[in-house]
Formats: structure tokens, sequence, C-alpha cells
């Protein structure tokens, strides 16, 4: 798979909100990381990166962002490897072997949800709950049209349904500017795509997707509550799906999902929901830090522990 957090396009979304980014190849590796910074100073974080074929490409690219490490005056390096020859399960001993401890918390889903479209697409429906084929194939006759947008002025539909699903679930979105940056800097690139449910013409349900080679990553999507029996949002990811492969992409995100057997996880509900969409799941390393100013990142790691112990006695 093509990470989309590793894609020239999202170097240049970031670099428009004014980061520096910086990006690297070599013979079986390449990376994207970007300059940022937390208590301890300057970190410079490779989300779902750096990207590596095999181990010795991953020691080349961990020894190329160490050195960029050091040239730019980070403290640590922040790594998410996906794919640098071991699995999820024997990651951590290969890492910790390389010098590097597991981050404070995972900043991208160590737990992902994938939908592969490299097969007839009535097949992909097959593996598809009863209910999403049926919603897909029938909802045409409630009036419910669907239609996809490049037009960045487009996204201000996601961001009003959005602030509504916030308020009605207390969760926090991302800003409306960053939202808005995305689709500035990657519609009229082609590598975001706002898809759109309406109902006589009027939007009651979007989703915006980002695309890399050949993978579709399924970013946001919201609905208008006033037509929430319509379900909308279920058919409309069917058609995000069913473009996703006539485009010839061969793989769809739906992004973080909860672990098995945990229906307490505050990622249970959007688990439930994208599961139904048939798929499978692949699991990640999670989130390292490799220290490069070692005194430095101990004693940020020390901090750190001590504000949460009390934060606990705190109760």
């Amino acid at each position: 798979m093509d990470y989309f957090l590793q894609s020239p396009h999202w170097a240049d979304f970031q670099r428009a909100l004014g980061r520096t980014v910086h990006e690297q190849s070599g013979p079986g590796w390449s990376f994207l990381a970007v300059e940022e910074t937390n208590p301890a100073g300057k970190l410079l974080y490779a989300p779902y990166g750096p990207v590596a074929a095999s181990l010795e490409a991953f020691d080349a690219a961990l020894a190329a962002l160490t050195e960029l490490a050091r040239a730019c005056g980070a403290v640590f390096v922040r790594i998410e490897p996906v794919s640098a020859g071991f699995g999820a399960s024997d990651a951590g001993a290969a890492l910790r072997r390389r010098g590097l401890q597991p981050a404070p918390v995972n900043q991208q889903p160590e737990l992902s949800w994938i939908v592969d479209l490299d097969r007839d697409f009535k097949d992909v429906l097959a593996e598809m709950k009863p209910v999403n084929r049926n919603l897909y194939r029938n909802i045409h006759k409630k009036g419910v049209t669907f239609r996809s947008s490049q037009d960045p002025a487009e996204v201000a539909v996601l961001l009003e349904f959005l602030h509504m699903t916030a308020a009605r679930n207390g969760f926090k979105p991302q800003s409306d500017e960053y939202l808005s940056q995305v689709a500035r800097s990657l519609m009229p690139a082609g590598a975001a795509t706002l898809f759109l449910a309406e109902l006589e013409g009027k939007p009651i349900a979007a989703a915006l997707a980002y695309d890399s080679a050949d993978t579709r990553t399924y970013a946001h999507a919201a609905l208008d509550d006033t037509h929430r029996k319509l379900s909308a949002g279920i058919p409309l990811l069917v058609t995000l799906i069913a473009d996703a492969q006539e485009k010839g992409l061969q793989h769809v995100d739906l992004w973080g999902v909860a672990p098995e057997g945990q229906p307490e996880h505050k990622w249970a509900g959007f688990t439930a929901f994208k599961k139904s969409f048939g798929g499978r799941a692949v699991a990640y390393p999670g989130t390292w830090d490799l220290p490069v100013k070692k005194l430095r990142y101990g004693a940020y790691e020390l901090a750190r522990k001590l504000r949460d112990t009390l934060r606990a006695l705190r109760g």
C-alpha cells in the first residue's frame, strides 16, 4: 500500500501550513518528515514513515533521519514504520534493538481497516452487510443522488455537517482553516475528492477522501442531522469505494478502528460502521521515538512521567 501521509501532495499541504518539510530517498527507502515542536524542543515527525522495502533499507532511512535531526537541531525523531520487513507483532523488539522506544501516544491509528479492490465490484459488495448493499442500490428511489467535487469552495458543506456532528457527539473536529487548506492544496491537484449525497439538489451528507498512488483514504465524513433516517452516509461511502475502483486504485483505507474485544473503546461505534463494508484489519507497530539529544530527551521523558503521575494522584 502507498501511504498518503508520505506522499508529495501531503508535503505540499504541510508546506502550505507554513511547516518545514524534509523529503529524502535512497535505495529501497524514502521519507517525508515534518519539523514540529513539543516540550522537549524540536522534533522530526515522519507520519506512517519511513517507507522501506527491507530491514536494510529501513536502517539506511533511520540513519538519514538521524543525520537530518542533528543537522536541524532536533531533540528526537518520531516515526511510524509501516513497511520495513517486520510485522506489527515482532516490530517492538526490532525497533528497541535500534535504540527506539514507544512514544507516549500513537499519533496515527495503530489498527486500520482496509477494503481491497482487486476483484469484481460485485464481490466487494458481497462482503458488505445486506443493509449497506440495499441502501446503495435503492436509495435513489427516495430522491437521493451522489456526486463528487474537486472544487475547494464546496468543502464548506462538509464543515457545516462536521459542526453538527461535533455538537451532537461532543468531539472536536479539525479546524475549519485546516480543512479549508486541505481543500485548497489537495483538491485542485486531484489528490483529494469531496463526495456529496444530495436530496432534491441539497447536500445531506459529505465525505472527503485522499488518494495516493494505489490507495484512497476515507478521511472526514459527516451528515445533516435533519436527514439522519435516510442513512445516506452508507451509500455515500459505497459510492466512494466504487469510484476508487473505477479510478484503478487497489485499496480503500477506512482509517482507524478499535481493537477486538474492546466495546468501550472510543472508536467502537465507528469501528462497527467501518466493518460493515467488508474488508480486513491491518496492524501497525505504532509511534516510536529515537532520541538524538539523549540527555534532553531523557529529561523530557522524566518530566512527562512525573506530570502523568501527579495527574493520576489527583484523580
